[in-house]
């Protein structure tokens, strides 16, 4: 392929055709369903799905058939085939739901408004992942365009990556047998250290979750009645929050919940403090004054990506301020989310867990942990070298650096269910959640300018796959 024809052509249709859609599709507030139970009712995701399908069928791409696929009571699933030389597959991946509204959005911007400012298209689902079903399909056209042979490429965008992707294992092993066994994986849904050069995702971490619930009381009563006689939930409820993380430290104490850093990853992540400095912590909305965790930006990284970290996501039974009485409230109840390193087994993880925060409650509290998501972790396989060389060639010719690599602290479901699906398989796991990009949170940008030079390196490294070996 000729790089300047690749992003001209790219470029020219993310202008004309993306950019209006994408715009579209983060004003369609379709919530991925552990959000919005009533997801079927509602028809937000069936609107994103059409508007998806209509454009790529708008596209043309040679040869592709796109179907949509239903299977009862699960999300849609995306299935776009296109076929290529020889008996070999790549599959492309992306989803299509989003995560709630949150709070926080500063004035001007909001969750389903498309706002753009600057190189920044603000708005939910824009960069995770709405822009994946797009730049897979013009990364297709783009080697259709120039008459670039590759192998049959296969994209799938799922509708409930957001929720755990708990549909997703049911439709691969509907859809076995027309996917096939792909040599290359390319998934679009992860982050980049900066916006100056492609990046590849080495790791991810996984994910237990649950609701915590701490009862003493059949109902409230007078706090200056009560206080110093009978226990405060809350003060329960951080006793068995103890059991699990110093809370000095922000460590988390069970060893099962650990696992050993790979040598690899270690060298990895002392390379990417080099590359990303103080732009890392640059890169969080920390208040004047406050201070991360630590002041080595290695520990940071390896804090982030292979080590276990706790956080309480939502909280039940405590009333708003002006609703707060003196009161000593009957019960406690907190969204509790423990991010998990790659290697250690979710449902494990999810089973000790329960295990510790019910174990003899102070007290004799009420003590319940209902365990509501879990999800592996992954660490990427070694990398070919003609894979390693196409990424660096891809970002020196797109962005005008070489590649870089990094684990992620998020979890992608998928990528452990085709680790163990496909282990023969290389990876290219990219995307471009970068600094301030916010995903899941407020004031969520797409990077207009990265999507646009990694929808063309995604092309080159498809190409670079068919002669990877001829």
């Amino acid at each position: 392929m000729e790089p300047s024809v690749t992003q001209r052509f790219v470029d020219d249709v993310w202008d004309r055709s993306i950019f209006p859609t994408i715009q579209e599709y983060i004003g369609i507030p379709n919530k991925s369903p552990a959000f919005d139970h009533e997801w079927e009712a509602h028809g937000h995701m069936e609107r994103a799905l059409e508007l998806l399908v209509d454009w790529c069928q708008a596209q043309e791409v040679p040869g592709a058939k796109l179907s949509v696929e239903r299977l009862p009571g699960r999300t849609p699933l995306i299935f776009l085939d296109v076929p290529g030389e020889g008996d070999d597959c790549i599959l492309l991946y992306g989803h299509y739901d989003k995560q709630p509204e949150f709070t926080g959005w500063r004035e001007g911007l909001g969750p389903w408004t498309p706002v753009l400012e600057g190189d920044r298209l603000y708005g939910r689902g824009g960069a995770d992942d709405g822009y994946s079903t797009f730049a897979s399909v013009t990364a297709l056209r783009a080697l259709a365009e120039q008459g670039v042979q590759h192998a049959r490429c296969v994209v799938l965008i799922e509708g409930c990556e957001e929720s755990g992707s708990f549909d997703l294992p049911f439709y691969l092993d509907a859809l076995a047998d027309r996917i096939g066994t792909p040599s290359l994986i390319v998934c679009l849904d992860s982050g980049c250290g900066n916006y100056d050069q492609l990046w590849g995702t080495t790791s991810l971490r996984g994910l237990v979750s649950g609701n915590l619930t701490v009862e003493l009381l059949r109902e409230g009563i007078h706090s200056g009645y009560a206080s110093g006689a009978v226990a405060s939930s809350f003060r329960v409820l951080r006793q068995l929050l103890s059991r699990l993380e110093d809370e000095r430290t922000g460590t988390i104490l069970p060893s099962e919940f650990h696992v050993p850093i790979p040598h690899e990853r270690l060298n990895q992540a002392e390379q990417l403090a080099g590359i990303v400095g103080a732009e890392f912590v640059e890169g969080f909305p920390l208040l004047d004054g406050v201070q991360p965790m630590a002041s080595d930006v290695k520990e940071l990284i390896l804090n982030r990506t292979w080590r276990p970290a706790l956080s309480i996501t939502g909280a039940d039974g405590l009333p708003s301020l002006e609703s707060a009485g003196n009161v000593l409230r009957p019960m406690t109840a907190v969204k509790v989310s423990l991010r998990i390193p790659p290697m250690c087994d979710a449902t494990r993880a999810n089973a000790r867990l329960k295990e510790i925060l019910e174990a003899d409650p102070p007290y004799g509290a009420h003590v319940r942990f209902e365990p509501e998501q879990e999800a592996n972790g992954w660490n990427a396989p070694a990398t070919e070298p003609w894979l390693r060389d196409s990424v660096d060639h891809a970002s020196r010719e797109f962005f005008g650096r070489k590649a870089a690599y990094l684990g992620e602290g998020g979890t992608i479901p998928f990528m452990a269910m085709l680790g163990e699906k496909f282990p023969q398989a290389q990876y290219l796991i990219t995307g471009v959640l970068g600094p301030e990009s916010n995903a899941h949170g407020p004031n969520e940008f797409l990077h207009l300018p990265t999507a646009r030079k990694l929808t063309s390196a995604v092309a080159h490294v498809i190409a670079d796959h068919y002669t990877r070996e001829r």
